[in-house]
């Protein structure tokens, strides 16, 4: 072969390699997820446990195909609007918002930075969104609370105390959420022969005149939203309920572990694996616009038997078959 041969050649080699040699030394994509938690930072690992599962599911791993920027603090919601400001300048590819306030924030802080909100009460009447089926803007995500989580709660409450007529309800009625989701507690109350007596919890400073309200009322049940408080409060709550014997309901799985008689909400661990699905699909080019915002299909309902046991309570066999998780 002749030197002009071979320098043809080379250069006909080299053009065909030179791609595969781009593209091995072009670094991956590495995404920047924006964090908004209501529960504080660190994210707690029953939620960020799943929240990577849900992600790795699509191949991103943290550390090298994504970075989670976390911002929040326990029960600081008037911090929140701060924090998603942060994430904002950050630039974030994605922001993910925990809870009703979480997105409300995230929402006032970008109309552009596409928005996964979890764990949201009511998405269209707390004006997330536009509807369920078409968001619209730039939030989509989980809602928290079917249509019938309210109704069936007070169900569950009648059922393992049904001489229960008065029940103290606490509530965060700052949150849009809460108190839309509420609204469909009056009318199975009243066919059951409960009255309901509001409770406005807002921060854990408010618990103290919870407690005392909620004796003035002379209560003989508790039904609790999700409130804005440290879990190490609903421990509180339960030895307040325990000590005044007041069977208790929270809308919020696990809290039974508390020493709460009873909790009930959304499977916690699937929203957040959930979360992961939206947020692949944003970053394939899909816009929030256009996801729908799904309704939980999995409930958790967990019974404190030694609780039960404790307030003279016995737990029908039909309501324990129901439950996910009872605790002995």
């Amino acid at each position: 072969m002749n030197g002009r041969a071979t320098r043809l050649l080379a250069l006909v080699l080299a053009l065909l390699v030179s791609p595969f040699v781009a593209e091995a030394q072009q670094p991956d994509k590495v995404y920047r997820i924006g964090f908004l938690s209501s529960s504080g930072c660190p994210i707690l690992p029953e939620i960020l446990d799943p929240f990577r599962e849900g992600l790795r599911k699509f191949g991103y791993v943290e550390g090298r195909s994504i970075i989670i920027e976390c911002r929040g603090a326990a029960a600081a919601a008037a911090r929140l609007p701060g924090f998603a400001t942060e994430l904002v300048r950050l630039n974030v590819d994605v922001l993910v918002a925990q809870g009703t306030a979480s997105a409300l924030a995230a929402k006032q802080a970008t109309t552009t930075i596409p928005i996964v909100m979890v764990n949201v009460g009511d998405p269209a009447g707390s004006g997330l969104v536009t509807s369920l089926a078409r968001p619209g803007g730039n939030i989509t995500g989980l809602s928290a609370l079917a249509p019938d989580i309210v109704p069936q709660a007070l169900e569950f409450l009648k059922e393992a105390a049904p001489s229960v007529s008065r029940v103290a309800v606490w509530i965060d009625l700052s949150n849009p959420g809460q108190a839309l989701a509420d609204q469909r507690l009056d009318a199975p109350a009243k066919s059951s022969g409960v009255v309901p007596e509001r409770v406005d919890v807002r921060a854990a400073a408010n618990l103290d005149a919870a407690f005392t309200a909620t004796l003035k009322q002379r209560a003989e049940g508790l039904f609790v939203y999700p409130l804005p408080v440290p879990p190490r409060d609903f421990q509180r709550i339960a030895e307040f309920a325990m000590k005044h014997r007041l069977p208790t309901i929270v809308l919020f799985p696990g809290l039974a572990r508390e020493g709460l008689l009873m909790s009930y909400g959304p499977d916690q661990a699937e929203q957040y694996r959930r979360a992961g699905t939206y947020i692949d699909k944003i970053l394939k080019g899909a816009k929030p616009a256009d996801l729908p915002v799904e309704n939980p299909s999995n409930f958790d309902l967990a019974i404190n038997l030694k609780t039960a046991n404790a307030l003279g309570l016995t737990i029908s066999p039909l309501l324990l078959l129901r439950a996910n998780e009872v605790i002995q």
